[in-house]
């Protein structure tokens, strides 16, 4: 089996992955409660909590699994993109089980192991080419998927990420962190139409992306408004900010598919478990005639059993391990190289 680990910013996780391409095993401390206090990720509160955690949280797994160090076949950690304290802590931990064993150890692209998540069910069945949308706090991205370490970008934001907009505009309203869970439940009884907000980048010949532009109309429209907001203009200011960013996602999934000519639709991280987001996809990709595959909701935000699956595609794939030299990489990129 497959022992993964994830590290890149405030979630300590840990999976096994058999040689089948079975999930045996997922754990995932949270630190949200740590951080909410301070409206953000703190990366040394971060990284403290990673080393302190990390080693119980191996254990608790294994014997949760029924599992023991010596099951290993290969041994995985995130290494980039991320925070470069917390990275460090997931990185080195591996580096050492994995050398005290004798085993060979994958670097992973915390963005790869995103890309791959929606298709941790197929286990070992083959996955299509496809085109995927990651979309999370930190990333937007369209990429043109040929194959495992066939990656081509298509798309990215210029600013701000679809998540990160979610997080901004909940923190201008006084809701709690993480703000974009927030956003989506007061969304539910809102309408969507009550607020205009612009659809940054929609209907350019480009896939890039650009959120910095809603961010700033929604806070220019708060600052008109009377406070506390009331329960009611709470609401339809979610739903009308919400719908915003649905709209221009999947406007951007339909024009890229057209683009890569892609039958096949993934889409993965943390916003993906947007139930308004999903609902859309689903009728515009069943309308378009192509299949989609969304992420499942506790895969969608980080967690190891993504990084698992992707050392474990690797393997299949006959793809090399990676050197026990390579550094952690902060800002590495999905164009980059995979080993």
């Amino acid at each position: 089996m497959i022992l993964a680990i994830e590290t890149s910013c405030d979630e300590t996780a840990v999976a096994l992955v058999s040689d089948q391409g079975d999930l045996l095993q997922s754990t995932v401390a949270s630190q949200i409660a740590l951080h909410a206090p301070y409206g953000g990720v703190v990366p040394e509160l971060a990284s403290r909590n990673h080393s302190k955690d990390l080693p119980c949280l191996v254990e608790a797994c294994l014997n949760e699994a029924g599992a023991a160090v010596s099951d290993f076949t290969a041994i995985a950690a995130t290494s980039g993109p991320g925070l470069s304290s917390s990275l460090l802590v997931g990185d080195t931990f591996a580096k050492a089980l994995a050398l005290s064993r004798d085993l060979p150890f994958y670097s992973i692209n915390h963005m790869e192991g995103h890309l791959l998540s929606p298709f941790l069910q197929l286990r070992s069945a083959p996955i299509p080419p496809h085109l995927a949308l990651i979309v999370s706090g930190g990333h937007s991205l369209l990429i043109d998927v040929k194959g495992i370490g066939d990656y081509n970008v298509l798309g990215s934001t210029q600013d701000d990420a679809a998540g990160e907009a979610f997080d901004k505009v909940a923190k201008l309203m006084g809701l709690p962190y993480p703000g974009g869970p927030e956003i989506a439940t007061h969304a539910q009884s809102g309408n969507p139409k009550a607020f205009d907000f612009p659809r940054s980048m929609v209907g350019r010949p480009d896939l890039l992306f650009s959120f910095s532009g809603l961010k700033t109309s929604a806070r220019y429209q708060l600052e008109k408004l009377p406070q506390p907001l009331e329960k009611d203009t709470r609401n339809d200011f979610c739903a009308a900010f919400q719908e915003a960013i649905v709209d221009i996602l999947c406007a951007k999934v339909a024009q890229a598919a057209e683009f890569s000519g892609h039958r096949v639709v993934a889409v993965s991280g943390g916003v993906a478990c947007n139930r308004r987001l999903r609902e859309r996809l689903v009728s515009q990709e069943q309308q378009a005639g192509r299949d989609l595959y969304l992420v499942e909701g506790e895969y969608s935000t980080d967690n190891a059993a993504m990084i698992a699956y992707a050392a474990f595609r690797r393997r299949l794939a006959g793809i090399p391990s990676s050197s026990m030299h390579r550094d952690i990489n902060p800002s590495w990129s999905l164009a980059e190289p995979i080993l």
